[in-house]
């Protein structure tokens, strides 16, 4: 696949891409792309309303490892799915987390073990992410995903720290 390239300049977020989706399809293969970035370790927060393609994205980000797009389903009830990718992509496990439902304090982030399952050995993609905004680590990458239309949707990808501004520049392919 191609770099990305911001479609709309992010003049006042320089380190970020600006992605425009034109269906369901095409989430799936920016995900794809931004799969193919991450490396275990990597935290990735999704931000975005009910319907914007975040499970989308996330089936991509899996399918850069192997793992079937059908296989990636909404953990908005079960909380967390946790897929490994196959052999050939090193058996690397993907952490995927809805917050919805829960109301973002203490408790509720034990109960699941949170901040266990962003650790070095995994990739980590939490939707709804603005629920854990006050426990989460200095270093993600923060991708907001917007309706622009229909089904066009607007993705801003921002890196927190050095190790997301450094995937960024892969993603740019510089």
């Amino acid at each position: 696949m191609e770099p990305m390239k911001a479609r709309i300049p992010a003049i006042l977020e320089p380190d970020s891409i600006d992605v425009v989706s034109h269906g369901p399809a095409h989430t799936v293969r920016i995900g794809q792309q931004i799969g193919a970035a991450l490396t275990a370790g990597d935290l990735v927060l999704l931000f975005g309303t009910f319907g914007v393609g975040k499970t989308h994205l996330t089936k991509g980000i899996a399918s850069a490892f192997g793992i079937p797009e059908a296989d990636v389903t909404s953990p908005t009830f079960v909380l967390v799915n946790n897929y490994t990718a196959d052999k050939t992509h090193g058996r690397t496990r993907i952490h995927h987390i809805d917050l919805y439902r829960l109301e973002g304090n203490a408790k509720d982030f034990d109960s699941i073990g949170l901040e266990e399952l962003w650790d070095d050995s995994a990739i980590c993609v939490i939707e709804w992410a603005e629920r854990v905004a006050d426990s989460l680590p200095s270093e993600y990458l923060e991708i907001r995903i917007d309706h622009l239309a229909e089904t066009k949707r607007m993705m801003r990808l921002k890196p927190h720290g050095e190790r997301y501004k450094q995937l960024i520049q892969r993603l740019r392919g510089k």
